[in-house]
């Protein structure tokens, strides 16, 4: 009832839990923060999810988990002696489309915040702010700061391509989640083309960037068409060699726990 807890989404691909060390060390972090009970080790928690992959055959699927607190607070429930439950399910991949229509959102993220880049299970924000966004034709948001810099969407990291330099809002001062996605692509990826970074973005850069795109653990990289009815620039190549290069380390990733699989035989 007090969405007291922590959570994540994961891309099972051929049967691998993709980058689950960085989704592991995530909800440890965050439920530390949170003051909810995390016992269970990377290797507990990866061979339990393994075998709900393996007994709902999802091996090309999402995977949703969440850490729930049950004790503390003004209303806990009686004869309860767990001190957190484990809660997750598949489900189908989604179809994204080809981009997405987004719309701005101000002051949807305090920077500041102690708590700001935590993924917990109390979401109702995000959801009330992506179904106001349906209503009125957007597909998401963008969700600005107290400073009017961009933050990040409900469940996704922004970038925006000037050139060959690729920026993402930071961590410190944005307000944003430490997303899988942009992880990989500023600590992982490895290109003389681009160059990945962090730096503050406001309305104004993405409106004049060569390319905006949104990632996420279930979207990859995806094209921003407009913000609020106008029209951004597109550069399918640059963003096609970008998808190439996540897309490369995601595969030499999974072949190289490819021997996980047996576990789902």
């Amino acid at each position: 009832m007090n969405g007291w807890g922590v959570f994540s989404t994961l891309r099972v691909f051929d049967g691998v839990l993709f980058a689950f060390e960085r989704h592991y060390a995530r909800m440890k972090r965050d439920a530390a923060l949170l003051h909810v009970p995390f016992a269970m080790s990377a290797a507990e928690l990866k061979k339990t999810l393994l075998s709900l992959v393996n007994a709902n055959r999802a091996f090309n699927a999402t995977l949703r988990v969440a850490v729930v607190r049950n004790q503390g607070g003004a209303f806990e429930g009686p004869n309860i002696n767990r001190e957190a439950d484990l809660i997750a399910f598949t489900a189908d991949l989604a179809d994204w489309g080809h981009g997405v229509q987004l719309t701005y959102v101000p002051n949807g993220r305090f920077g500041a915040c102690r708590f700001a880049g935590a993924k917990i299970t109390s979401w109702a924000q995000n959801l009330t702010w992506n179904e106001e966004a349906h209503h009125r034709g957007f597909d998401e948001v963008i969700l600005l700061n107290e400073h009017g810099h961009v933050s990040e969407c409900t469940s996704a990291n922004v970038f925006a391509l000037h050139g060959n330099q690729v920026s993402t809002p930071p961590l410190a001062t944005s307000g944003c989640l430490p997303g899988i996605t942009r992880a990989v692509l500023l600590e992982e990826l490895t290109s003389s083309e681009f160059t990945f970074g962090e730096r503050e973005l406001t309305p104004a850069d993405l409106a004049s960037s060569d390319q905006v795109f949104i990632t996420s653990t279930t979207r990859d990289l995806l094209p921003v068409l407009s913000v609020d009815g106008k029209s951004l620039r597109q550069n399918p190549p640059a963003l096609d060699r970008m998808r190439e290069q996540f897309r490369a380390f995601r595969a030499a990733y999974v072949a190289s726990h490819a021997h996980k699989k047996e576990m789902l035989a």
